[in-house]
């Protein structure tokens, strides 16, 4: 391939049930503790947002699930494969999240983060996501204990400013 021809992009697509045996596969890998195939079918029947990033050959790079409240979403997993981590994925991922919260007007994007999954909270830290509460004994741990877990949230929608709404 020339230099400078660009290469495929990922496609986002619903997750659907047809993907989750690829899913749970990326799961299992990916965690100690993974999500079951029906906490995947719960999220697709409640209709969370679940999406699908798959390569142009069609293989699973990865995936999320994101659930709506009221003016906020709240991210309940982001999962690269490992295959494929490092390579920006995640973050692609985080954007067209962040971007689509933002289209419906939310103010706030929240997610649960292990203090021991240092890697995340990096990715989460450079873009804009803002430590303010634990929740304590929220995941499993290997030993058998509970592991707290750190609250993080991104703003969303730009403040108003005082000056701004001197001007309104």
């Amino acid at each position: 391939m020339p230099v400078d021809m660009p290469m495929s992009m990922p496609t986002l697509l619903p997750m659907a049930v047809q993907l989750l045996d690829a899913v749970v596969g990326i799961e299992v890998r990916a965690y100690p503790f993974p999500w079951s195939r029906a906490n995947f079918v719960d999220s697709i029947a409640a209709g969370h947002l679940t999406h699908c990033l798959v390569a142009p050959d069609g293989e699973l790079l990865g995936y999320q699930v994101a659930m709506a409240g009221f003016e906020e979403w709240h991210l309940l997993n982001v999962t690269i494969s490992p295959d494929h981590q490092g390579r920006g994925l995640a973050t692609q991922l985080l954007h067209r999240l962040i971007d689509h919260a933002r289209s419906t007007g939310a103010e706030w994007l929240w997610l649960e983060v292990r203090p021991s999954n240092v890697r995340a909270r990096r990715l989460y830290a450079h873009l804009g996501f803002a430590e303010i509460g634990v929740r304590r004994g929220y995941y499993p741990d290997a030993a058998g204990r509970r592991e707290d877990a750190l609250v993080l949230r991104l703003p969303l929608q730009p403040a108003v400013t005082a000056e701004d709404a001197a001007w309104t």
